[in-house]
């Protein structure tokens, strides 16, 4: 089973190719995992749950989600956002909805995503966002 960084990591490749390509969230999810099975392992890989239950119910709240994101990104529409930033808002701002994981640690998760996808500059965004967010949940 994969950790639950790892899950997250994952789930933003997904969610960036579902959103750019405009595929279905089978096909892409099917996609991965053929492409680990080629790239990292001679094995079928394993099903990673955690990364797929974040995937569809992010999607699945998708309007609530972008709602949220519109209202708390200052002169930004969704739309014109940095296509990475905008899955790693929507990732974080989906789980702080669920309120599973403490919202201190679904930004942290999001702020190394943005570094690691997206680049220094957009920190600082994808903070502000979420915080705003994280503020109105009451949280």
């Amino acid at each position: 089973m994969a950790s639950r960084h790892r899950s997250r990591y994952r789930a933003v490749q997904i969610l960036y190719q579902v959103d750019m390509r405009e595929i279905a969230v089978e096909a892409a999810l099917l996609g991965y995992y053929e492409s680990l099975y080629s790239e990292e392992q001679e094995q079928k890989p394993e099903k990673d749950p955690f990364m797929e239950s974040l995937i569809r119910g992010t999607l699945s709240k998708l309007k609530e989600i972008d709602e949220l994101m519109t209202k708390h990104s200052q002169n930004w529409k969704v739309e014109r956002m940095p296509a990475v930033d905008r899955n790693i808002i929507r990732l974080a701002i989906y789980e702080m909805l669920g309120g599973k994981t403490p919202p201190p640690v679904v930004i942290d998760e999001a702020l190394d995503l943005t570094r690691r996808f997206s680049g220094d500059e957009s920190v600082s965004f994808v903070n502000g966002v979420l915080d705003a967010v994280r503020k109105e949940l009451g949280r």
